[in-house]
């Protein structure tokens, strides 16, 4: 399946999101992906963690953000765990379905090595906030997730907006994608946006949404406690 942009333009307010489908590139030259502590290492109180276990590989492409992995893996653990409600499975089209059981990749770069890939994968040198690969569920793959941290700040700076909220948008929409969304249609995008803010309004309501900070430039990217690089 060749790849295909999903996007809708992010200018004065409005919100910008494209993401491709292909194959799982684990070794794409710019990451070497790290791998987080499996989920279910690190209960939660109430979380009903899914019959399989997710490993999530994190790659911190940029120099000066903060993230937390265990917080990373523990939000997208509770989004499979509750994929039935956030997808809205009973009613919802037949082309959707949980994000399959395998390994997830989470990519964190600048501005300019998105470019990149989405120049590589699209024939798009431009700016973008998140592309998502399909993975090959018969090989232990579910998908990939990269997004730009650059654009994440920009845009929370610029419409007074909360950082870690942006970020973990960009993560909800890139696994929605994987889970069989599409936004290229109004209807679909209607269909999606609603999705994400049942997710964000989940993350928030069990107080799962990771905590990103980007360190002053110069600094070395010092993570603070509770973070890493």
């Amino acid at each position: 399946m060749p790849p295909r942009n999903r996007s809708k333009a992010r200018v004065s307010g409005t919100e910008k999101r494209r993401s491709v489908t292909g194959k799982l590139r684990l070794n794409a030259g710019i990451r070497s992906a790290i791998s987080a502590p499996r989920p279910d290492d690190f209960p939660v109180a109430g979380l009903r963690f899914p019959p399989f276990r997710r490993v999530v590989r994190i790659h911190n492409g940029h120099s000066q953000l903060q993230l937390d992995r265990r917080a990373i893996a523990t939000a997208i653990q509770r989004l499979d765990t509750h994929a039935a409600e956030l997808l809205n499975l009973a009613a919802a089209p037949s082309a959707l379905h949980p994000v399959p059981p395998g390994e997830l990749s989470v990519a964190f770069l600048t501005d300019a090595a998105l470019a990149r890939l989405h120049a590589t994968f699209l024939a798009d040198p431009s700016p973008t906030d998140v592309l998502t690969f399909a993975g090959i569920p018969a090989l232990g793959q579910a998908g990939e997730i990269c997004v730009s941290a650059d654009t994440a700040r920009a845009f929370a700076a610029g419409h007074r907006h909360d950082l870690s909220e942006e970020l973990t948008l960009y993560i909800v929409h890139g696994w929605l994608h994987l889970a069989g969304h599409d936004d290229r249609q109004p209807e679909q995008k209607k269909r999606m946006r609603a999705a994400e803010a049942r997710a964000l309004t989940l993350l928030r309501a069990s107080r799962a949404i990771p905590q990103f900070v980007f360190a002053p430039a110069g600094s070395g990217g010092v993570a603070a406690p509770g973070q890493s690089r």
